[in-house]
């Protein structure tokens, strides 16, 4: 079994756009923007700013820095350095004091622990992914932990997957992937020919003609132990 972790084990999103909502109320300029696109184009700016750190273009704290200066942008206010990474220290204390699990995680990891393998796959920094476990309490059940910034590829690149199997001893044809990206985690588990499971609790529309199983949450482990025993 491998996960996704952010978005589908430690929720990410919701921390993120409560941790934005604090600081928006703490800065007037940031009000000119709805939180909700405050909060789509920080995930955007998220997405499109981690390859630059891993190609050495960036460090972990410049890229959080850029990530304020685009919101900024957005919100008509040019951010100089400073301002733009106080911003950045600022949301990640808020961050990490409103952090939680997505619901149902922990319980599911519990279920699989001893029966099957476990890996998670993800992108992000290491030192930040393996705190992100330890706060969950299920870094012990986790089998194999591959990190983007570690390995030198992210997802979608089916490398990191090949990588995750290699790790556990076990091929793409005994393995499915759950995840919440439909690039990352769906396309990128086809590409190293894994059996994907998206994982869409916020009910994002399933692109044209495409078949694949889906979950919305973890609060039913049957309905995971279902989905794992379909076959799309």
């Amino acid at each position: 079994m491998l996960f996704d972790l952010d978005d589908t084990l430690f929720d990410h999103s919701l921390t993120c756009r409560a941790a934005l909502g604090r600081l928006r109320r703490e800065h007037a300029f940031f009000r000119r923007v709805p939180l909700d696109r405050l909060w789509r184009e920080y995930l955007t700016a998220l997405e499109q700013v981690h390859p630059g750190v891993l190609a050495g273009r960036w460090t972990p704290d410049e890229a959080r820095a850029e990530r304020f200066r685009r919101l900024g942008e957005l919100a008509g206010r040019r951010l100089g350095t400073e301002e733009a990474a106080g911003l950045s220290r600022s949301y990640r204390t808020l961050y990490r004091t409103l952090r939680r699990p997505v619901p149902g995680a922990r319980a599911v990891l519990e279920r699989l622990h001893g029966r099957t393998a476990i890996g998670v796959v993800t992108n992000n920094e290491v030192a930040e992914q393996e705190e992100k476990l330890r706060f969950l309490g299920i870094a012990d059940r986790v089998d194999a932990l591959v990190i983007s910034a570690a390995v030198g590829c992210s997802k979608p690149d089916p490398r990191i997957f090949a990588i995750a199997l290699d790790r556990l001893g076990a091929g793409p044809d005994e393995a499915v992937m759950i995840g919440d990206s439909w690039t990352n985690d769906v396309e990128g588990a086809r590409s190293a020919s894994i059996r994907p499971i998206w994982f869409n609790r916020f009910g994002a529309p399933r692109p044209g003609g495409s078949r694949v199983t889906e979950l919305d949450s973890f609060r039913s482990l049957p309905r995971l132990e279902r989905a794992l025993a379909a076959r799309s």
